[in-house]
Formats: C-alpha cells, sequence, structure tokens
C-alpha cells in the first residue's frame, strides 16, 4: 500500500512534464531557419547565441489583415516558432482573426494548446464545446477576454456592423490546428457546411437575443 501510494506520488509530476511543452534551458533559443534540418527533435534547434539577435524576438506577422475573401468571410493567422523564431522553447503562439460581418470561423480545436482571446475590435460571438456537447457561449465586445480549455471544439461569429479583429495566444509553440469541416465532409459538400453554419448563426442569434445586446446585425437563419 505505502509503495502504491510512493509511486502514484512519484509518477504524477512526472505525467505533468510529459503532457507540457518543455522548459527552455537557456535565456534565449530562437529557432534556427538557416540550412536543411537533419536532426528531427520535440521543437526546433536554437540559433548560433553569437548570431541572436533584437529582431529574432519581433514579428509583424499579425499586423495586417487577413484574406476575408472566402465562403466563411474570416481569416485565421497563426504566428508560431517555424515562423517567429523568439516563440522557440517558450511555449507560447499568437494568432489574428478577422472577421467580416456575418463572418464565422468553424468549429476547430487545439489539441496542443489552450487559447485566450482579446477583442480588439467588432462585436463577436464565442463559444466552445466541452466532451458532453454543451456549448459555452458568451457575446463580446473590445476590450472583453474569452478562454478555451485544451483540445476543446471552438468558433466565432460577427455579430456586429464592421469587422471584427481577435487576438489570442495559445500556451504551446506548435498547438495544432483540428478543423471539423475539413475532417467531418468532403471540400464541394456546401450543403451539409451551409446546415452547420446555419446552426452556429442560430446559437449566435439566441445569444444576441437573451444579452439584450444593440447594434448588432440580425443573423438570418
Amino acid at each position: 500500500m505505502k509503495f502504491t501510494l510512493f509511486f502514484c506520488i512519484f509518477l504524477c509530476p512526472c505525467i505533468t512534464i510529459c503532457l507540457a511543452d518543455s522548459d527552455n534551458l537557456q535565456d534565449t533559443c530562437p529557432t534556427a531557419t538557416t540550412g536543411k534540418q537533419t536532426v528531427f527533435i520535440n521543437g526546433f534547434p536554437c540559433k548560433n547565441p553569437n548570431s541572436i539577435v533584437a529582431s529574432d524576438f519581433k514579428s509583424s506577422k499579425l499586423s495586417n489583415p487577413g484574406d476575408t475573401d472566402n465562403f466563411f468571410r474570416s481569416s485565421l493567422t497563426l504566428d508560431m516558432a517555424a515562423d517567429f523564431p523568439g516563440l522557440n522553447t517558450l511555449g507560447l503562439s499568437i494568432a489574428r482573426t478577422d472577421l467580416e460581418v456575418d463572418g464565422l470561423t468553424m468549429p476547430h480545436s487545439h489539441p496542443r494548446a489552450s487559447e485566450i482571446f482579446f477583442v480588439n475590435t467588432g462585436v463577436v460571438f464565442a463559444g466552445f464545446f466541452d466532451t458532453q456537447s454543451k456549448l459555452f457561449s458568451r457575446t463580446l465586445k473590445p476590450g472583453e477576454v474569452f478562454v478555451v480549455p485544451q483540445g476543446l471544439l471552438h468558433f466565432f461569429i460577427n455579430n456586429g456592423e464592421e469587422a471584427a479583429v481577435i487576438f489570442s495566444v495559445l500556451n504551446s509553440q506548435n498547438p495544432g490546428v483540428v478543423k471539423i469541416a475539413g475532417a467531418a465532409f468532403e471540400p464541394d459538400d456546401e450543403e451539409m457546411v451551409d446546415k452547420l453554419v446555419r446552426k452556429i448563426k442560430s446559437a449566435a442569434a439566441l445569444e444576441v437575443k437573451a444579452s439584450g445586446i444593440q447594434n448588432v446585425t440580425p443573423t438570418d437563419f
């Protein structure tokens, strides 16, 4: 009995360590992007410390709107350690979501990360589903924050009268993206995708009506 208890106490922190991104062992470790990769590890190799510069820790990737000229009228721009060297070993990624009026992101998940969102502009309906298929949702205004637990399906819809911009941070340098539309439907199955879009929009309309938020675009469904 004592041995079993000791084993469990010893095992718990080991499991936690294995499930988390590796901790950095030095002050900085920008991604080494030069040369062909010949060693494959859980992460990216570091640059030579003598070649590290301040620009490794700056990214302008999220400063410009993404391309929203598509069926969903939305765009997701993800900045990870592969493109933003300074993020390497920090266990972080950042993202920008652009939503035109009535635009939405289809339900998707990040299997290796939780995500916290900050609404920069616009009125956004945000929600996620837990493993019991229960929907947790709120309508967000500029300056408000919403968090999605790791691995859960989530989505956004623009319920305002102007384009919406959301910035987010994920607690993994490689969070991964699983898109339910791509996994569940054929790429040209517009009927099934349209049904899912209508369901999401109907949930958004009910939330807006219940919250009494003004100056939002009525959602057709």
